[in-house]
């Protein structure tokens, strides 16, 4: 396989591009200038190493110059502990968070459980997010709401549903409502692709 071929097949291993998008991302690089490729192989090469994952939410976070295992919303003493968002993706946090329309806390998961996955437990940080939830309650930030902040299809209504029957157990114990967006996402939408007003209306009507 020649170094077109096997870049446009790297390229194809993102999130929604095809083969031939693929091929046009190794075109477009090819025509630009050597500076531009060479900062953004800098960038891609240093990725890992100045990018980590926060201790308590999960998400992905720039390193800074203090040795803080908490991203910049997980050690805002001014965010709504009382709140907690489970979100599929770091890109739902952000479409959140550009709404301006929530002050809470968030834990993201990783992804989404397809419909009829044998091991649901694998696709998820399902680990991770139960030892979260216990560590809030040790340092009894006095968890009140868990807001299921999925995507309005069918892998998202099946993770909200499975995390329904996983939480509930430790939701009734100690008093916390498990809800879900509203209805202001339209079916089939993708938390990623709405906008601040959809937003708003989907939290202001969650049940």
């Amino acid at each position: 396989m020649d170094k077109i071929n096997k870049l446009s097949h790297l390229f194809s291993e993102f999130p929604g591009i095809g083969p031939r998008q693929a091929k046009r991302f190794v075109y477009f690089l090819l025509a630009r200038n050597p500076e531009f490729l060479d900062e953004m192989v800098n960038l891609i090469s240093n990725l890992k190493k100045e990018i980590k994952s926060c201790e308590d939410c999960s998400r992905f976070f720039q390193k800074g110059h203090t040795p803080s295992t908490l991203c910049e919303i997980c050690g805002d003493k001014n965010r709504d502990k009382s709140k907690l968002m489970i979100v599929s993706r770091d890109i739902d946090l952000e479409t959140v968070e550009k709404s301006g329309s929530y002050n809470g806390t968030y834990f993201v998961l990783g992804g989404s459980i397809p419909i009829l996955d044998k091991n649901p437990e694998n696709q998820i940080r399902l680990k991770r997010l139960v030892a979260f939830l216990d560590k809030k309650n040790y340092e009894k930030e006095n968890l009140s709401e868990i807001i299921l902040g999925l995507n309005a299809n069918p892998a998202g209504e099946h993770t909200a549903e499975f995390l329904k029957n996983t939480l509930s157990p430790f939701a009734s114990k100690h008093n916390i409502k498990i809800s879900t967006l509203g209805r202001g996402l339209s079916t089939g939408t993708e938390l990623e692709y709405s906008d601040s007003e959809t937003i708003k209306n989907a939290l202001k009507n969650r049940a």
